[in-house]
């Protein structure tokens, strides 16, 4: 399993607009339909990674735990399903179901959405504020599977909390770490590293 840490998209960068598909309603999902919350949570994550399944049910929590307070949260996995058939948009859809994700979890087909974000692994986190410029990217937090640390969110929580309470959240950032990104063969992004 090879680690990949996230690309650290320069903070202050608006957020790329996009227009995918929700797995569960079906719905087509763009920015516009988190016009009005404080902030919005992208998450580039999958159903087969470790990673993700080591952090999921936080993921689940950070989605309960700050409901009605104004943040967004959409899930995009955007990994290539003729390699990793277990990243189909029919088990997103169960995966969501699954944990009771109250957001939408869209299948980026063409991988030009993860390339607008230079996502690169699988959890990737983006935090945008208000005027939906970048206020974090990076970990969840210190754990990591099979490690003592515990799942927490304690890194993504502080950057959600300083964002609705229209803070600044430091650019001491640590990257997430996780497996990379499944590119369909020849659509690998010049950042990239293998």
């Amino acid at each position: 399993m090879a680690l990949t840490e996230s690309t650290m998209m320069p903070l202050g960068t608006k957020a790329p607009d996009f227009q995918l598909r929700d797995t569960v309603s079906g719905e087509t999902i763009t920015l516009n339909k988190f016009a009005n919350q404080k902030a919005l949570l992208v998450i580039f994550m999958c159903y087969h990674c470790p990673f993700v399944q080591h952090v999921k049910e936080e993921i689940a929590r950070i989605d309960k735990d700050y409901a009605g307070k104004g943040l967004g949260i959409v899930a995009i996995s955007a990994n290539d399903v003729e390699t990793h058939p277990d990243d189909a948009p029919e088990n997103l859809k169960a995966m969501a179901q699954e944990l009771g994700f109250n957001f939408p979890f869209c299948y980026d087909e063409t991988q030009e959405i993860a390339k607008a974000y230079t996502a690169a692994c699988t959890p990737d986190f983006f935090l945008f504020d208000a005027d939906r410029k970048l206020a974090y990217r990076g970990q969840l937090d210190d754990s990591r599977p099979n490690s003592d640390a515990p799942v927490n969110g304690k890194d993504l929580r502080a950057a959600i909390d300083a964002v609705l309470a229209g803070k600044g959240v430091g650019s001491d950032q640590k990257p997430s770490i996780g497996c990379n990104i499944k590119w369909k063969p020849g659509n690998e992004p010049p950042y990239f590293g293998g």
